[in-house]
């Protein structure tokens, strides 16, 4: 008994209770930013070492739904252009607004309709598919329930059943072998219902993006409602960009 009560004074407290302005350590990999200065002539280290095509030259852009947050291109270019900070506010409701630039400082959702506020502002259930992901995304999101984390005290929470949910949350590429799976899942999903793309695998591939097994169709033909990049994004990424999509206070 005495070793458990030294070992819980020593971790401390483990709850966060402002997650709008928790701060993560300086190591921690979120936003990158692009320094307004030239590259060095004829120089294409970050986009050549780049392991999904993440970067375009001229000028300096990063698709952060195909980034994986590797600090690669940081370490590579010799005129110390890109720099990744510790910001984890990540969540937009735009594809397009993942182009990160010279000009991005900071990126975040615009709330969401007044239909899906009024529907889901108070209460949001939602149903996690693993469609061919290595895991990573999936340990995130279930760290989101607990004590840490909390989800559940904002209203928003996982469950079982697809028919209980109120939308869906997608991690992976998605492979073949899991398209019908998802199809089935979302269909059973009530209407009205969201899709929300978490991690770059779910968002653009990833590093699969150019597989042969992969079968992305479902996106092609369904509204995505929110993307969160990362690979894996964390936790506090997820909370507040489903906060600030649904206008929580």
């Amino acid at each position: 008994m005495n070793d458990a009560i030294k070992i819980r004074i020593l971790q401390g407290d483990p709850v966060i209770h402002d997650v709008r302005n928790a701060s993560l350590p300086k190591l921690f990999r979120g936003l990158p930013t692009i320094e307004d200065k030239p590259c060095a002539e004829s120089c294409k280290k970050c986009a050549e070492i780049c392991p999904t095509n993440a970067i375009k030259l001229n000028p300096v852009s990063i698709d952060l739904g195909l980034c994986v947050f590797c600090p690669l291109c940081e370490e590579a270019c010799p005129e110390k252009i890109i720099h990744f900070t510790n910001k984890y506010n990540l969540a937009v409701e735009d594809r397009k607004k993942l182009i990160i630039t010279k000009h991005t400082k900071t990126i975040s959702s615009e709330r969401a309709s007044e239909k899906i506020r009024k529907y889901f502002g108070k209460s949001l259930k939602l149903r996690q598919v693993s469609a061919g992901g290595c895991n990573g995304c999936e340990l995130e999101l279930n760290a989101l329930s607990n004590v840490n984390f909390d989800m559940g005290r904002y209203g928003i929470e996982f469950v079982a059943s697809p028919r209980h949910a109120d939308g869906i949350v997608i991690t992976g590429p998605i492979t073949q072998n899991m398209e019908k799976a998802l199809e089935i899942c979302y269909e059973a999903v009530p209407n009205p219902k969201i899709i929300i793309l978490f991690g770059a695998c779910a968002i653009s591939g990833g590093i699969f993006q150019n597989s042969p097994e992969l079968q992305r169709k479902f996106l092609e033909e369904n509204k995505i409602d929110l993307f969160i990049p990362g690979c894996p994004p964390h936790p506090l990424t997820f909370i507040n960009g489903l906060l600030d999509w649904l206008d929580k206070i």
